[in-house]
């Protein structure tokens, strides 16, 4: 086994395709990772005020964005309201004011606001009134207000926790895609008839063969692995301390092993379970990209709204939240468990598949 483990890391190491694919992935992280890399404290009020989002959903405490308390997320929502109202039904601010003051001394909630809206004054708002209380969620601090959120969140937990989730989420599914692609290559030598059949002649047990071949491909996607989390972990301990954040390798590492390890195991053991099944690895490659899809797609939650949360056995784990409000979908942890159990059924699938094909 350990021979060909070795044999295995030896033919992905010489593949250009490897290092290529290796570069692009630490370009991209970088382009995308970059901007949480910059979070400090800020200064003065222009500090603050100098940082803009291009987009306002995408805006985070990276441009001075804070979450709002429900409190401020109606009030800025109402002020939204009020000029539109205004501009719309051709009243002054005043009145459009009053009208939402009495909505809300009424207790009434963004929904009933909406129907009573439509109902009695015919406004629908540009963009829907629910859209307005929605992009309150967050709003543009003041530089001391922005600090005691920063430190708030840091004090429940260090800067390399939220930024190693940040890294699970989008290096996971740059590994996910990436390894679906080099993996490929894994049985592909050994699924020509020829050689197949000539490997079924070595005294080798199957057990042996097939955790020397899984393990190879799946220690190759380790040492990549590897390297990301040594390189944007590094990155992370630098302009944390430089910040003045509390900072722990150890949570990065924690962090980028569960949430990625296990789906690296699972679609090397897949492609092994295919080579062995259909005599070739390639018709795990579309069903690979169809399960990363199938892993990485939204759906509706129980409150009712089109979200991330997770999906049965997927092998892509998502943290799309903003940066302190980052969070696993429910159930990530068991779901990471049971994809460990998953690969290891489909190892000891694949070496009875061995067995059965064997010659003597």
């Amino acid at each position: 086994m350990k021979a060909i483990i070795k044999r295995e890391l030896k033919n992905y190491f010489k593949n250009p395709v490897l290092w290529i694919g290796l570069a692009f992935i630490i370009f991209q992280l970088y382009q995308i990772l970059n901007p949480y890399l910059g979070i400090h404290y800020y200064q003065t009020e222009k500090d603050i005020e100098a940082q803009k989002p291009e987009n306002i959903g995408d805006a985070d405490i990276t441009d001075g964005y804070v979450l709002s308390s429900k409190e401020e997320q109606m009030a800025l929502a109402c002020e939204k309201i009020k000029k539109d109202l205004a501009e719309t039904k051709g009243i002054t601010e005043q009145e459009a004011d009053g009208i939402l003051e009495d909505m809300r001394q009424r207790g009434l909630s963004i929904e009933e606001m909406e129907a009573e809206l439509s109902e009695k004054y015919e406004f629908y708002g540009k963009y829907g009134v629910k859209y307005y209380y929605e992009t309150s969620e967050y709003h543009k601090a003041g530089y001391e207000e922005a600090n005691a959120y920063i430190a708030s969140n840091l004090e429940e937990h260090s800067f390399s926790y939220y930024f190693s989730r940040k890294f699970a989420d989008f290096c996971g599914l740059f590994m996910g895609f990436f390894s679906s692609v080099l993996l490929a290559f894994l049985f592909i030598r050994d699924s020509k008839k020829d050689t197949y059949e000539l490997l079924h002649t070595k005294p080798i047990s199957p057990a042996a063969y097939v955790c020397g071949k899984i393990g190879g491909g799946f220690l190759t996607m380790l040492a990549v692995w590897g390297i990301l989390t040594i390189l944007f972990g590094g990155l992370c301990e630098f302009f944390g301390r430089r910040a003045g954040f509390p900072v722990s390798m150890a949570d990065f590492i924690k962090t980028a092993s569960v949430y990625i390890l296990p789906n690296m195991l699972m679609i090397a053991s897949i492609y092994g379970a295919a080579a062995l099944i259909f005599k070739n690895p390639l018709p795990a490659v579309p069903l690979l990209f169809l399960y990363l899809i199938y892993s990485n797609m939204g759906s509706i939650g129980p409150d009712g709204e089109y979200g991330y949360y997770g999906r049965p056995l997927a092998i892509m784990v998502r943290f799309p939240g903003k940066f302190f409000e980052t969070a696993p979908p429910p159930m990530a942890l068991l779901n990471q468990t049971f994809l460990v159990a998953a690969a290891v059924l489909l190892i000891v699938l694949g070496a009875e598949i061995w067995r059965r094909r064997r010659f003597y």
